[in-house]
């Protein structure tokens, strides 16, 4: 792609009038476009959904999320929603019932975008549980995308403990034999106790698992861990089981999101945590943060990001080199030093 093609940047909305375009019934709709004038730093800020103008022909069911440094690649819905959708801290898909999208409509979806971006480098596979699809769909996903797209060099998608662990070794090296070749995990937390609490569905030992065997199988593996998701009362158990999951555990990146309610669910998580729940302040959140770092002896270097829009203080380096950079940063932050995110720009 040329360098005069890349200038505009369209920023693209959800419809507020959705209309049901699918004649299966699945309702769909065309995102709402306009040109931006904001700089590239707010709209990543701002976690907007961004496409170069290149005008592709392709609808997407709202809403659509992906993760920050996907921001500038295609993005193909083979699933809509989330097979599990139960944790209580997540909103996402809550508008969504899960669907497994037929194989002709995301083979048609590829060629579509193809034809608009035949040089599309990376693919992010939505929408939140893409590597629940059967393997033999997924791989024939992947085929086409191969076929269609021939500067490709990676695809991705989200993976959840689940997912991962019903897909053999062999499965997993099929799929990274066809470039599926980084997944975005939810770690959350690594305490057994918080895991029960939000309704994650897994353990700290199974988490380990699932991730040892993507690992294995050649995957990189992208994980999240929320700051706060402990309260007050838990935060140290919350940190501590979670650094004891990273150091035992492979991960290439890692970041760390600040734990942000939808009113749309906040009532039902401060039920389902079984006690009451005292949502930490920023002091309390940037605490978390120096203790996770300060406790992380990751088996293998990590690229560590807290760039997500929910961080009221942004961080980026390498670890375990760059801790005591990033310690210092944190320090200063905590002695008013170094200023905070104002809260008008952070969200999810």
């Amino acid at each position: 792609m040329r360098d005069d093609e890349a200038k505009q940047i369209l920023l693209m909305c959800s419809d507020p009038h959705p209309q049901p375009l699918h004649p299966q019934g699945v309702r769909r709709w065309v995102p709402r476009c306009f040109a931006a004038t904001l700089p590239q730093s707010r709209l990543r800020a701002k976690g907007a959904i961004r496409s170069i103008e290149i005008k592709l022909n392709l609808l997407y069911d709202m809403p659509l999320f992906r993760p920050p440094s996907e921001a500038d690649n295609l993005i193909i819905q083979a699933t809509l929603g989330c097979s599990f959708n139960q944790c209580s801290f997540c909103a996402m898909y809550r508008s969504k019932h899960y669907v497994e999208r037929p194989l002709a409509d995301v083979c048609a979806d590829i060629r579509t975008a193809a034809a608009d971006w035949p040089d599309a480098q990376r693919v992010f596979l939505a929408d939140g549980d893409a590597l629940a699809l059967p393997t033999q769909h997924l791989l024939a996903i992947l085929r086409e995308l191969a076929s269609a797209l021939p500067r490709l060099t990676r695809v991705s998608c989200y993976a959840t403990p689940g997912n991962i662990g019903r897909k053999s070794a062999e499965e997993l090296a099929q799929l990274r034999e066809l470039k599926l070749s980084l997944l975005y995990f939810g770690i959350e937390s690594g305490s057994d106790l918080i895991l029960k609490k939000i309704i994650k569905g897994a353990t700290q030992r199974r988490m380990a698992e699932v991730l040892h065997k993507a690992h294995a199988s050649g995957m990189k593996i992208s994980a999240t861990v929320i700051l706060g998701l402990g309260g007050n009362k838990h935060s140290d158990e919350h940190i501590d089981g979670t650094i004891a999951l990273l150091n035992s555990t492979p991960v290439t990146y890692l970041s760390t999101l600040q734990l942000t309610l939808d009113e749309s669910i906040a009532e039902e998580f401060q039920r389902k945590y079984g006690e009451p729940f005292q949502m930490p302040d920023d002091l309390a959140i940037l605490k978390e943060q120096e203790r996770l770092i300060s406790g992380l002896n990751p088996p293998q270097p990590v690229i560590f990001r807290s760039n997500h829009a929910s961080n009221a203080l942004a961080l980026a380096g390498n670890l375990p080199k760059d801790k005591e950079k990033l310690l210092l940063q944190l320090r200063e932050a905590m002695a008013g030093h170094r200023p905070l995110r104002p809260y008008f720009m952070r969200g999810l």
